[in-house]
């Protein structure tokens, strides 16, 4: 019986899911398509959380039967299959590229974050394999395109852009949490005592000496531009 994802639930097959026609072989012609699903339970992510994305909420939103939607979707991974793939249409593949490969790719990390505090269930959603879908490709492609003058091997390529992108992933998931964090002052000013409170005990200098320290802007885009800097400019390509 198909399932909403989860241990056990099918895997999913690249070739039938991205090759395949994304519609049901037997039976009446369907009264909704692959693509409608999916923007329904895009919206659905959007509104509430990836949490609530379930075979059953989808379908309501959508408004078709729960059983109608498993022609489309057998289960709840290959509906994020879809999702994911779906977003990333948004994420421009054909601008001017400037062969700096490392501002290029600073470029593209810039771009997948905006894209990722759009949806921000995303950075859920990809801490899994996910099979890249048509428009995950697109984007690929020109992210190898930006990287071709370091004069890098296929594999590593691949690699740094994998790497690119559980980086964004990863900060883009903290950035939302201290973003509903910082919404209770209260935790926010109790959190800024206890560490006031250890770096002044003696026994952890090196923290007194970093809580000591010139401030640094503290905007999200200030810091993440911090971070991926030290990232991207320590990469090494021999």
């Amino acid at each position: 019986m198909p399932r909403d994802g989860g241990p056990g639930a099918p895997g999913v097959d690249p070739q039938q899911l991205w090759l395949g026609s994304g519609r049901p072989r037997r039976g009446r012609k369907p009264t909704y398509s692959r693509e409608a699903i999916t923007e329904a339970a895009v919206a659905l992510a959007d509104a509430e959380g990836i949490e609530a994305v379930t075979m059953r909420k989808v379908a309501e939103r959508a408004g078709a039967g729960v059983m109608s939607l498993y022609s489309y979707a057998p289960d709840k991974e290959t509906l994020l299959h879809l999702m994911v793939d779906h977003v990333s249409g948004e994420l421009p593949t054909t601008g001017a590229l400037t062969g700096d490969w490392r501002a290029d790719l600073k470029a593209i990390a810039h771009l997948q974050r905006t894209h990722m505090l759009r949806h921000r269930w995303l950075p859920a959603a990809l801490s899994t394999r996910r099979v890249p879908g048509p428009n995950t490709l697109a984007f690929l492609e020109h992210a190898l395109a930006a990287l071709r003058p370091a004069g890098l091997d296929g594999t590593a390529k691949m690699e740094i852009f994998a790497q690119l992108t559980a980086f964004v992933a990863g900060h883009v998931g903290h950035e939302i949490a201290q973003a509903e964090a910082s919404q209770s002052p209260d935790r926010a000013a109790a959190e800024a005592r206890y560490l006031v409170a250890v770096a002044t005990d003696g026994h952890h200098p090196e923290l007194a000496e970093a809580i000591s320290a010139p401030g640094r802007p503290v905007t999200p885009e200030a810091t993440f531009t911090r971070f991926l800097n030290r990232l991207i400019d320590g990469l090494d390509t021999e």
